[in-house]
């Protein structure tokens, strides 16, 4: 019997004469058409209903636009997002269940700052039945006074939980950082908000708020794309309003600043998170910021991830990736450090930002990102599912299947100086503010050297 001998992932990518060389990138070959539908039915939802049959299965995703100004916004449509499918006029919880069950299938309900959304599944011949407890559901919800308070204490307790975690304390820090008292801030409730949260409150909200005017459902599977409005407008043609959803006001370009230390007394870990402005989707440079993006931190390969985690060991983790609210679109960058690196954690950060630009990409970089943006897009649609969130991720910002479609050859054919000029453009170290949550008796000395850091006050778990 013989023992196996660990290699590092570094021993594994090289061979005596080099690193291992990539195979080069093939050429893209035409995106296999998607049937679907793409219109808007009389109540004013938009509708993308696509065929992928892999599966006998059916995913149904709805996204309502639900911004609110009210202070009591937040908690009230937590507790209804909690509530919304605990029974109607028609069907109570064990009778939503049952249906759902009986088809193989599911419904769940949640709510950010921009949206409300609904998300489904079950086999593909239970879908009228699916389709059915969703329009009751948008048309009948009663929130009763039992169903309210049990999941108002159950929001309570698992709202005081989070707010203890550190990740919770440093997005919220981030939050306010960038958008100030904007709406888009308020992410997670006050616990004692949603305790005065009546049922009165609830229905008032749905009455108002949950419109499909506005609104989009996505539908992906082993389906009839053709047929698909119809029996929509059968089964939703009582959810009608002439008032329109409710979207989030503009958010603030970010312009870049200082970080700010947020204080957290005896944190033994710190949360580095900065955020600096980019472009949407459908801007001409977006294919090349994508590799530019996946070059810095957006995957295991990068050359943050690189320097911070393999190199120095400063953190387990680090990453950059893409925030799209409405038509707004940023690039963030995390990582957990201890205490006693997290200065040399953000220098570092901050090196690789101004590297990415005055020493950019390498054409083998280049290959390499390429190959991981394409095959990471095909993989993460190739289950209905996945499809389904993709879509809805375009569609909320006036996109189909066909950007889907056509966005591998965009990335096939973005060039080695475009991703340059994207790294340079978008990565400058000036062009990020951002926040730092840890223990300020520990870190502000260090911090404050580095210089673009201030201090700010005591945060509380």
């Amino acid at each position: 019997m013989t023992s196996a001998t660990h290699r590092s992932a570094q021993e594994i990518g090289r061979t005596s004469s080099g690193p291992r060389p990539l195979p080069e990138l093939g050429d893209q070959r035409a995106a296999t058409e998607l049937s679907h539908v793409d219109t808007t039915l009389s109540n004013g939802l938009r509708v993308l209903a696509v065929r992928k049959a892999s599966v006998p299965l059916v995913e149904v995703r709805l996204w309502i636009p639900f911004a609110g100004e009210d202070a009591l916004h937040s908690a009230t449509a937590e507790v209804l997002a909690e509530t919304l499918i605990t029974g109607t006029a028609k069907r109570d919880r064990v009778e939503i269940d049952a249906e759902l069950a009986l088809i193989g299938g599911d419904l769940g309900a949640g709510v950010d700052p921009e949206r409300l959304y609904l998300n489904g599944s079950a086999l593909s011949d239970g879908l009228p039945t699916l389709l059915d407890v969703l329009g009751d559901v948008l048309t009948g919800a009663t929130y009763g006074e039992p169903e309210v308070t049990r999941e108002r204490e159950r929001l309570i307790e698992r709202i005081a939980v989070s707010r203890t975690q550190p990740r919770t304390i440093a997005r919220e820090a981030l939050q306010k950082q960038r958008y100030g008292d904007h709406p888009v801030t308020r992410e997670v409730p006050q616990a004692e908000d949603v305790a005065v949260v009546t049922p009165e409150q609830v229905r008032a909200l749905h009455a108002a708020s949950v419109l499909p005017r506005g609104s989009v459902l996505v539908i992906v599977g082993d389906i009839d794309p053709d047929t698909v409005p119809a029996e929509l407008e059968r089964a939703l043609g009582g959810w009608a309003s002439d008032r329109s959803a409710l979207v989030l006001p503009p958010l603030p370009e970010l312009t870049g600043g200082n970080v700010l230390l947020v204080p957290r007394a005896g944190a033994v870990q710190s949360q580095i998170r900065l955020s600096a402005q980019t472009v949407a989707r459908t801007h001409p440079s977006y294919p090349a910021l994508q590799l530019a993006n996946l070059a810095f931190g957006g995957y295991f390969s990068s050359r943050l991830v690189e320097n911070i985690r393999e190199d120095k060991g400063y953190t387990y983790g680090a990453h950059s990736g893409f925030e799209f609210t409405g038509e707004n679109a940023v690039v963030n960058v995390d990582a957990d450090t201890a205490n006693e690196v997290t200065a040399a954690a953000l220098l570092e950060t901050r090196y690789e930002l101004a590297r990415l630009g005055l020493v950019p990409p390498t054409a083998e970089e280049v290959e390499s990102v390429r190959q991981y943006a394409i095959g990471s897009l095909l993989t993460s649609t190739s289950s209905q599912s996945g499809l389904a969130g993709q879509l809805m991720a375009l569609a909320t910002t006036g996109l189909g299947a066909e950007w889907l479609q056509e966005h591998p050859a965009r990335l096939a054919a973005v060039t080695g100086e475009q991703v340059a000029e994207a790294a340079l453009e978008y990565f400058a170290p000036k062009r990020f503010t951002g926040v730092v949550v840890g223990d300020a008796e520990l870190l502000a000395p260090k911090l404050t050297a580095l210089g673009d850091v201030t201090v700010g006050s005591e945060t509380a778990d």
